[in-house]
């Protein structure tokens, strides 16, 4: 049996299409993850052949805590756009959420000096499976000084929160808490999404420095700064390891 037709564009789509696609942006921006899924789903139906269609869709997806999703439209958007930072960007986190360290360096070539690049392959080196914890604690080291970081709160954050994790790692049980409470101080100027995001990976510093009781705390918050939310669903995964579940 043939597959129906999908109808090709027509003239009203020069007009529904940006404006369908501003709406799902700022639902993305704003935090509203289910409303930017919504929207962004008959587009990718329809036009996800185009590659900022299946770049947004991409982010809404990764956002939303579909990775392996999101990694899929990465690559196809990135064979049109090899260089994109948010594509780059957003590879390698996928990677990183899908605890494929491999894949993540792979992707981390894109863009291999870009402060964001690099602290998302932090995050896969010190987190997933088959990470190498030296190349991440070399990461967070060297990108201790650009300048890039403080250009961004939600890059400040998660700078403090992966050196707590290494200094989990390194038995300083006193610095985890010192860096995660750095971390903390840029709480207010948060999003909701990037909360529980900074909160999944304090949660991995705090059971890694043996403080169980407080990481199952600080995943539980993370799970409801932004229930839908990348953060809340790895913070949801780690929770359930071992002894922090219940």
């Amino acid at each position: 049996m043939e597959k129906p037709a999908v109808p090709g564009p027509s003239s009203g789509d020069v007009w529904r299409v940006p404006l369908a696609v501003w709406r799902a942006r700022r639902a993305l921006d704003r935090g509203e993850l289910e409303r930017a899924r919504e929207l962004v789903s008959p587009l990718l139906g329809r036009f996800g052949s185009i590659t900022f269609i299946r770049k947004l869709a991409a982010e809404i997806l990764y956002a939303s805590a579909d990775p392996l999703s999101a990694a899929m439209l990465f690559e196809q958007a990135a064979k049109k756009l090899p260089r994109d930072h948010a594509i780059a960007v957003g590879l390698v986190a996928s990677y990183a959420a899908l605890n494929r360290a491999g894949d993540a360096r792979r992707a981390s070539g894109r863009l291999p000096d870009d402060v964001d690049v690099r602290l998302a392959l932090a995050w896969a080196e010190l987190v997933a499976t088959d990470g190498d914890p030296q190349a991440g604690a070399r990461i967070v080291r060297d990108t201790a000084g650009d300048p890039e970081l403080a250009r961004s709160p939600e890059r400040r954050a998660m700078h403090r929160a992966l050196a707590a994790i290494v200094a989990a790692r390194n038995g300083h049980a006193d610095l985890v808490r010192a860096t995660l409470r750095e971390a903390e101080a840029f709480r207010e100027r948060l999003g909701a999404a990037d909360r529980a995001f900074i909160g999944y990976l304090g949660g991995v510093a705090l059971r890694e420095a043996g403080l169980t009781d407080d990481a199952r705390a600080t995943f539980a918050v993370a799970m409801d700064a932004s229930p839908g939310s990348i953060g809340a669903a790895l913070a949801r995964r780690e929770r359930a390891k071992g002894d922090l579940r219940g």
